[in-house]
């Protein structure tokens, strides 16, 4: 199958995947070839950020569907995560992604139980189911997860499942700062800025402090600049959001000065 999709791909237009695909089928490079799920992950990964052809995307989904029979829980969610964002010419499908998610929980992935949450905080499925959110959550905000946790923090700043409580929303932002790494950098500064940001031009949770918000959405507009160029496609709203707050903390900051100089 490789070798037929070698022939059909423009070696111009998609010159990583191209190279990849000719490596692989080369056994006189000596190198042991990737496994399924290995090699699904290379090709997600080549010649971002551009639509893959049609026929690269069933290549990907047969190789992680034999992953996924192999009992790779890891596979399971990657198939999962890609009907979840429909990015790159994957079909989106909330229904298969759920089921996708919650085979990879039953195998116990730690990643799939946080995707999961998403899928009833959104309401993806019907309507939003808060309660079981939460409880998707919750695991791995216990075991410092980021994303986990900021969602729990969304949870407490809007009041949904838990008791409304502003204060503690900030507090558990603020944590996902204090415990970010440089491997959960990339995928979690960008919205916890954000709702930083939001929380000090606003005056919520913490004192009003436009120079403050001013930094944290122009720390996220770059993180979520990142996430959108990786592909991260549904981020493409929170980066407007923080361009569109800096231009709110600004117009506050110059007015204040207006006020401090007339």
């Amino acid at each position: 199958m490789t070798d037929e999709i070698l022939a059909m791909l423009d070696a111009d237009e998609y010159p990583a995947l191209y190279g990849y695909l000719a490596a692989q089928l080369d056994d006189a490079g000596g190198a042991e070839p990737d496994g399924p799920y290995d090699m699904a992950l290379r090709l997600l990964a080549l010649d971002r950020p551009k639509p893959l052809p049609p026929y690269v995307i069933e290549l990907i989904e047969a190789l992680l569907l034999r992953a996924v029979d192999a009992g790779d829980a890891d596979a399971m969610n990657t198939l999962g995560a890609q009907y979840y964002d429909g990015s790159r010419g994957f079909e989106q499908s909330y229904r298969k992604a759920a089921y996708y998610y919650t085979l990879a929980v039953e195998h116990g992935s730690r990643q799939a139980r946080e995707n999961l949450g998403y899928v009833y905080y959104y309401g993806r499925l019907g309507a939003p189911d808060y309660e079981r959110a939460f409880h998707l959550f919750a695991p791995g905000a216990f075991e410092g997860r980021p994303v986990s946790l900021y969602k729990i923090g969304d949870m407490y700043r809007n009041g949904y499942y838990v008791p409304k409580n502003e204060q503690e929303a900030f507090c558990i932002y603020m944590r996902c700062l204090e415990t970010m790494t440089p491997e959960t950098e990339p995928f979690a500064a960008g919205p916890v800025y954000l709702r930083l940001g939001r929380m000090f031009l606003d005056g919520t949770g913490a004192d009003r402090d436009a120079k403050t918000a001013l930094l944290c959405f122009q720390k996220a507009e770059i993180h979520l600049y990142d996430m959108v160029l990786g592909g991260h496609a549904m981020y493409k709203k929170s980066l407007r959001a923080a361009v569109e707050g800096q231009s709110k903390a600004r117009a506050e900051l110059l007015h204040s000065l207006d006020d401090a100089l007339s």
